[in-house]
């Protein structure tokens, strides 16, 4: 039996607009999406204040969240996860679950610079409700120094969108 699905998973600095490009294409697609930001702040609101608690939080929801992922792929209904694939450690969570469900898939790399991200940070800013928190350039800085793009080597099928 042929597996049909595809798996739809995003690179690319904060803010650059992976969120926004994952509910697109889980509408084009008829896909179920998967978003960890959703998952994050519902399950653990007000328990992340750093990139470790992030680290062990994200690595929770995704040992939770890893079977029933591969059973939907599985059983041939595509997936979007709007979960970031923004280095080499995270994307082998998504090689991880291609090579369980033998479905498909695309890596959408979201290429922007910097100054658009940060451009787009203040933008979301600008429209969060009173006192809820937001991203500085100085915590976008030091979440970016981690960021890296996939390699040819990593052997995805992507597709590049810049700026």
């Amino acid at each position: 039996m042929t597996n049909k699905s595809t798996l739809h998973f995003f690179c690319g600095k904060m803010a650059s607009g992976k969120s926004t490009l994952a509910k697109a294409l889980s509408e084009e697609n008829d896909a179920i999406l998967i978003s960890e930001d959703v998952w994050l702040k519902e399950l653990y609101p007000d328990e992340i204040s750093n990139i470790a608690d992030y680290l062990h939080f994200s690595s929770r929801i995704k040992k939770l969240l890893s079977p029933h992922i591969i059973s939907i792929l599985s059983s041939g209904i595509s997936v979007v996860l709007d979960f970031p694939a923004n280095t080499e450690n995270q994307r082998n969570w998504f090689q991880s679950i291609l090579e369980q469900s033998n479905s498909a898939h695309i890596l959408h790399y979201v290429d922007k610079s910097d100054e658009k991200c940060k451009q787009q940070l203040k933008k979301r800013s600008n429209n969060l409700p009173a006192g809820s928190a937001f991203t500085t350039d100085e915590e976008f800085d030091e979440i970016s120094k981690y960021f890296q793009a996939p390699t040819e080597t990593e052997i995805f099928n992507i597709v590049r969108y810049e700026e």
